[in-house]
């Protein structure tokens, strides 16, 4: 019989910094010229980076490499994900929702491709058109065969005007059917558009063939990878990362606390308990400044969240605008393991300006270093999206000192 391992203990502040370092925020300073590598290294610590066509200030799977990274190239994620032969790192799927993933994950998503094709897994809709339409979904998987890299738009045999969002051809539900089967893969991108290829042909070979993994050691390792890239977290937390099924995930991580590959830790405050790797190191203190995509990782979790940052956070890009508390697109702001404000912000590319349209401090609110910090990430922001100016558009208490925080730093805005 196996001795029982004291459980760890962490403060919530330990818990914090394990996390913040775990998702890639570190007290080290991002390189001067962010290379391939600087990226693809970043994905493969944070296992998936979730995709959004929402492009109030830019597609939201930019954003969390930039506020690891800083002033990056987009255009090294773009190849990354979309390029042919040995740059292509990465494949879409459903990760967390729509996501990039890197390539050596793709054997591990299989089993998830398996449900997909027993119509187990997806949306009704779509699991009623995969028993309904075989003769659709086959004709449309030889046009792919024969053709390669095709768009839903270039096969659609509809004669009617498309209606609103997700009022799909059958061709486009036929490309998605095949897509969750893991039967296509997307081979890059036209506009925001999917052109679907087959797998072989897009992806590394020594992927593609790798012998099938049980669905037991797949979400095992997925588990695994979650707890990397989280540092500490809850059952519920862990699972979520790759949107697990709670039974097989309680049952994959107490195998893994069983084999020693995770340890069980109890973290002040929280009342379920939490794992981590058997051996980590906690920072004496995170410095990291950074706005945060509304979809990244290290937030996305929204109880989490609250748990270790004492965040309440909502999306309110689907509220009716009398309605919103916040705004339409808000980013929270880290500063000094704190979540200390949110801003509403807008890239308004025709005038060549970020628009800054709320801002709001967290309880205790921004000291002087802080505020001067937001500035600093604005204006840096506006010039990783190409934009001259800052313009900010809010009349509360929070913008005033943000003004004079800019003049500050002697930066302009407007």
């Amino acid at each position: 019989m196996l001795a029982t391992l004291p459980i760890q203990q962490l403060s919530l502040k330990q818990a914090r910094r394990l996390a913040l370092a775990a998702q890639g925020f570190s007290n080290r300073q991002p390189p001067a010229t962010v290379k391939s590598s600087h990226v693809t290294q970043l994905i493969e610590r944070l296992g998936v980076l979730q995709i959004d066509s929402v492009n109030a200030l830019v597609r939201s799977h930019y954003l969390p490499l930039y506020s690891r990274l800083g002033n990056y190239p987009q255009n090294l994620l773009d190849q990354a994900a979309w390029s042919q032969g040995r740059q292509r790192k990465l494949f879409e799927y459903w990760g967390h929702e729509a996501s990039l993933l890197p390539v050596e994950l793709y054997p591990l998503m299989r089993w998830r491709m398996q449900r997909a094709a027993r119509g187990q897994g997806i949306y009704q809709q779509m699991a009623r058109f995969g028993r309904e339409q075989q003769p659709t979904i086959a004709r449309v998987l030889q046009l792919v065969r024969d053709q390669g890299a095709l768009g839903a738009g270039s096969i659609s045999t509809r004669q009617e005007r498309a209606g609103p969002w997700w009022d799909w051809s059958a061709e486009k539900h036929a490309l998605e059917w095949l897509f969750a089967a893991g039967e296509v893969t997307v081979a890059g991108r036209r506009g925001f558009e999917r052109l679907y290829d087959l797998p072989e042909r897009v992806l590394p070979s020594a992927v593609v063939n790798q012998p099938m993994l049980s669905e037991a050691d797949a979400q095992r390792g997925l588990l695994l990878h979650a707890v990397r890239a989280l540092g500490v977290g809850t059952e519920k937390d862990i699972r979520d990362y790759f949107r697990q099924d709670p039974a097989p995930a309680r049952a994959g991580l107490a195998e893994l606390v069983e084999d020693g590959a995770v340890q069980v830790i109890q973290v002040q405050g929280w009342k379920q308990p939490a794992y981590g790797l058997p051996e980590f190191s906690v920072p004496r203190k995170i410095t990291a400044s950074a706005l945060l995509s509304p979809f990244d990782s290290l937030i996305w979790e929204r109880a989490r969240t609250e748990r270790l940052f004492d965040f309440h956070y909502r999306l309110e890009i689907y509220t009716p605008a009398h309605k919103r508390v916040y705004g339409y697109y808000v980013l929270p702001f880290l500063h000094n393991e704190r979540i200390a404000a949110r801003i509403d912000l807008r890239a308004e590319r025709a005038a060549g300006r970020l628009a800054v349209h709320a801002v709001h401090e967290e309880q205790p609110g921004l000291d002087e270093e802080g505020m001067q910090a937001l500035a600093i990430n604005l204006r840096r922001l506006a010039d990783w999206l190409g934009l001259p100016q800052v313009l900010i558009n809010c009349q509360r208490a929070s913008a005033a000192r943000l003004r004079v925080a800019f003049v500050g730093a002697g930066l302009q805005h407007f």
